[in-house]
């Protein structure tokens, strides 16, 4: 299975490699629909550019079964990044590269090297997304220990996760409902509206260091299971859901909720050396929330996505979730020339073809 993850994801995303972080977008042709052109508006015939401002996130909770109260966050500084998208011949790109960290947050947050890395295909009616991430340090967040201001949280630069996964969705009522207006712009929906959803995930997570993650500081909290060194956790769930973009005069409000069970396998390793392999059903929550304006050529917005996964062990529950946050304003130029070609016009124009 993990073979499967690997090659899937390199075989769609090699050409991204090179960058910080990049997001690659596909989308189909055009075609004309009487009923959906009522509620969603298309621009087959512009290009679009827009600056974006972007902060993602891998982190994950270990907390305490019978004793929710106690909790440790385990946090990445992982830096803003700042970039440029566009939209032509039918495909979004967007490559973002991370902004410097001051020295004071560093002292405070620690440093966290990462990789991220995302394709996104994107469908009126289905959405699908590989993703890659690679973070290492983090910092923690005690539920009970309050830091004072300026003072440096605990911090494990040891500590890596990897984030490895597949995750699509259907919109049942894609003749009035657009995903895209609302978090790439593509189209412009008109009127109010929203549709049932359904989810489907597979995913990889693991986290490793090279003691305890918990340490011997929290062996009284959290049993045996503080001396679990790394974790592995595959994922498969469905989650049903549902969303709705309220419009006025191009402004919109849209939110997201998804919620289902997931099959996770479990596998985990001590500080001894011994290993523990097992099998657990959680849950699996995704959300979306998106505000902006979308006009005939100006559009933004801002919007945060989250994917949420659990897994239980013997007195601890992992809980991993990554996050991405962001800012872009932009504008629709009209097509003239060479960008009037379509993705695949483009190996003909360019001599390639048969």
């Amino acid at each position: 299975m993990k073979s499967l993850f690997f090659l899937v994801f390199v075989c769609a995303a090699y050409p991204l490699i090179a960058q910080e972080e990049a997001v690659a977008s596909a989308y189909e042709k055009y075609a004309y629909d009487s009923i959906r052109s009522q509620y969603i508006q298309t621009f087959p015939h512009h290009f679009f550019l827009w600056p974006v401002l972007k902060q993602r996130r891998l982190d994950f909770v270990m907390e305490d079964l019978p004793d929710r109260r106690k909790s440790l966050r385990y946090k990445s500084n992982k830096p803003n990044a700042i970039g440029l998208g566009m939209y032509v011949f039918e495909l979004g790109i967007e490559v973002t590269f991370a902004t410097p960290i001051d020295q004071k947050r560093k002292e405070i947050y620690g440093e966290s090297n990462t990789s991220d890395l995302q394709v996104n295909i994107l469908n009126k009616k289905w959405g699908l997304d590989l993703y890659y991430q690679k973070y290492q340090g983090f910092y923690i967040q005690d539920a009970d220990v309050e830091v004072p201001l300026n003072t440096p949280y605990p911090q494990r630069a040891d500590i890596a996760t990897k984030n490895i996964g597949l995750a699509g969705n259907y919109i049942f009522n894609n003749k009035k409902f657009s995903f895209r207006s609302a978090y790439n712009f593509v189209e412009r929906q008109l009127h109010s509206a929203g549709s049932f959803l359904l989810f489907g995930t597979i995913n990889g997570f693991k986290v490793r260091g090279d003691s305890a993650i918990l340490g011997t500081v929290y062996r009284n909290d959290f049993g045996t299971d503080a001396k679990i060194r790394e974790i592995r956790s595959t994922t498969l769930s469905v989650a049903p859901g549902y969303t709705y973009s309220l419009i006025h005069k191009g402004f919109f409000i849209n939110a997201t909720l998804a919620l289902g069970p997931a099959h996770n396998w479990l596998s985990y390793k001590t500080e001894d050396g011994t290993t523990k392999d097992d099998i657990e059903f959680t849950a699996f929550v995704i959300g979306r929330v998106g505000l902006g304006y979308n006009g005939d050529r100006f559009f933004g917005g801002m919007s945060y996505v989250s994917r949420r996964t659990q897994a239980k062990f013997d007195t601890v529950q992992l809980s991993s979730s990554t996050g991405t946050f962001k800012i872009l304003f932009g504008y629709r130029f009209r097509e003239i020339g060479f960008l009037n070609r379509r993705a695949a016009d483009l190996p003909n124009a360019l001599g390639f073809g048969g």
